[in-house]
């Protein structure tokens, strides 16, 4: 049996690797990104440092309990510190990697005084979820087991991260959640406390999203853009308010589509697969007007 030419395909991956890393300008010692798998790992140690008796080490005991977090919250933030200084590396690739430590450390400093904000806001949010789902028996069961509050763990760590300036770690922070869950939240969006996310499967939360307090999504609801806009050169322009605003109160049901920089007005409600571009007053109740289904005649 004839051998599979492998060093020949070796030789043609490098030659295109090469070609990308010139047409990128990185073909001298292009830096390396932060790691996927270390900043999951940074996310669980996070995760357990601010819920330790429920996503923390299952046999650890009441007296120890200020030990394992500091131990744990060590642990993150030298991860996280290190993942910090790859990203400003990347995005500096003609300075030496060494001197972003002084910075890296200062960031990560930063983002360590947000973690009892974040620890507060999450409580809101789990409160939400068990005032608003009748089939939870506990707080505690929708911390271990909702995909909606695993999103917003991943979310509320990466939205500190993003207001910092470390959006490739905040974008890699949230598509570990995507992944696991299929909820898709940008964390350049703002959410305000007392969020709940519902089932979850195919909720889409585009980048200058705001939502106010006391929100309620279901599954496959999209806070989306309705165009993008090209430059003179034929670029998408970026960085522009181009999704919903949803004010306090807001429900949107399964399948609701909302596009462009729209505002949902307070206590207003979305109805099932209905598609909003245009501003809700508040108090409002927006439902598919008809159904066009008409019966099946009988066979003859």
């Amino acid at each position: 049996m004839q051998e599979i030419a492998i060093e020949h395909i070796v030789q043609q991956l490098a030659n295109i690797r090469e070609s990308a890393l010139q047409q990128r300008q990185r073909l001298s010692q292009p830096p390396k990104l932060p790691s996927r798998k270390a900043l999951g790992q940074c996310v669980e140690w996070l995760a357990a440092a601010l819920f330790p008796n429920r996503l923390g080490d299952p046999d650890i005991q009441a007296n120890a309990i200020n030990f394992y977090v500091g131990t744990t919250l060590d642990k993150a933030l030298r991860e996280l510190q290190h993942q910090i200084r790859l990203e400003l590396a990347f995005k500096a690739p003609s300075e030496p990697a060494a001197q972003f430590r002084p910075q890296a450390h200062s960031l990560t400093g930063q983002f360590s005084e947000h973690l009892p904000r974040i620890r507060l806001q999450l409580d809101t949010d789990l409160e939400a979820a068990y005032q608003g789902d009748p089939a939870a028996d506990s707080v505690d069961e929708i911390l271990v087991s909702y995909p909606g509050i695993l999103a917003l763990i991943h979310y509320r760590i990466a939205h500190v991260l993003h207001g910092l300036g470390l959006t490739i770690i905040a974008r890699l922070i949230t598509e570990i959640a995507h992944s696991q869950t299929g909820i898709d939240i940008h964390p350049g969006a703002h959410i305000g406390d007392h969020f709940f996310i519902d089932h979850g499967t195919g909720v889409v939360i585009g980048e200058t999203a705001i939502i106010g307090n006391h929100v309620r999504l279901y599954q496959a609801v999209t806070l989306g853009a309705k165009n993008f806009p090209k430059d003179a050169n034929g670029h998408l322009v970026k960085k522009f308010e181009r999704h919903p605003i949803l004010e306090d109160y807001v429900v949107a049901y399964a399948g609701a589509t909302i596009l462009g920089r729209v505002t949902i007005g307070k206590h207003s409600v979305i109805g099932g697969n209905v598609w909003v571009t245009r501003n809700v007053p508040a108090n409002s109740h927006v439902t598919q007007a008809h159904s066009d289904a008409k019966p099946i005649p009988a066979a003859a």
